[in-house]
């Protein structure tokens, strides 16, 4: 897959706009500052309407391409975290957490969250839930893994997060232990590859996207847990815009 250019200090805005930090002005999901109108909430949201590579989007399976691109390579650790309630999602933070390698670049997990329901689709179907991994290369770029949930046997990866969700926004404590992302993520690497934007404001495009083809599993108990916090936090399909969706290995 084409590599994707974007100086340092561009790198910078995305993962500030990533952080639990909020900046800005109010917005949500639904209603007058829901996702329709972010665009026109202030001049540094304009790209969530005049992007042309926003995510997410539908993937329409029978339109992938075979990747031009090495397969990727996770090496991740167990590690400390803090989780934290943005006010958009809850976002955990582990301290050192390893690293994903696309096309020889290096991109150290930094953060990771949840939407509800799956902010992407897969031939028109949303999964119950997926959580965002958003990794960040030295020199500023940002890759993120999308893996997709269905409702199933309970996650004991995710246990210790969802049995003591930070129930308000601004809320943050340490995970009791440490956590290690690779058990999020299935066995088959095989995964959709594309180029894409963050799904919040400011909704930066140049975000290497990779969405795991094979769904995990939560529990209707975790589920509803975070749904009590968050009954529906997703940003709605994008137009593709002739964007090639490659299938990664």
């Amino acid at each position: 897959m084409k590599k994707i250019s974007v100086v340092a200090a561009f790198g910078l805005l995305l993962f500030a706009a990533l952080s639990y930090a909020d900046e800005g002005v109010h917005w949500t999901y639904e209603g007058h500052a829901g996702a329709k109108h972010w665009g026109d909430l202030e001049k540094d949201y304009a790209t969530c309407k005049l992007g042309k590579h926003q995510s997410p989007i539908d993937i329409e399976t029978g339109k992938v391409k075979t990747a031009d691109s090495d397969p990727i390579k996770l090496a991740y650790n167990g590690a400390k975290a803090d989780v934290i309630n943005t006010g958009h999602s809850v976002q955990v933070e582990p301290v050192d957490g390893g690293a994903l390698t696309v096309d020889g670049v290096e991109y150290k997990l930094v953060q990771f969250h949840f939407h509800t329901p799956s902010e992407e689709k897969i031939n028109g179907k949303h999964h119950a839930m997926v959580a965002h991994l958003v990794h960040k290369s030295a020199d500023g770029k940002l890759a993120v893994i999308a893996v997709l949930f269905d409702l199933g046997r309970e996650n004991g990866t995710l246990q210790p997060i969802f049995a003591s969700l930070p129930a308000k926004a601004g809320d943050k404590h340490p995970l009791d232990g440490t956590i290690n992302v690779s058990g999020l993520i299935p066995a088959n690497h095989a995964s959709f590859m594309f180029e894409g934007s963050l799904t919040t404001p400011p909704c930066s495009e140049e975000v290497h996207w990779i969405v795991m083809k094979t769904p995990m599993t939560i529990s209707s108990r975790q589920l509803d847990a975070f749904k009590k916090l968050y009954p529906m936090n997703a940003r709605p399909t994008q137009p593709t815009n002739g964007r090639v969706v490659q299938a990664g290995r």
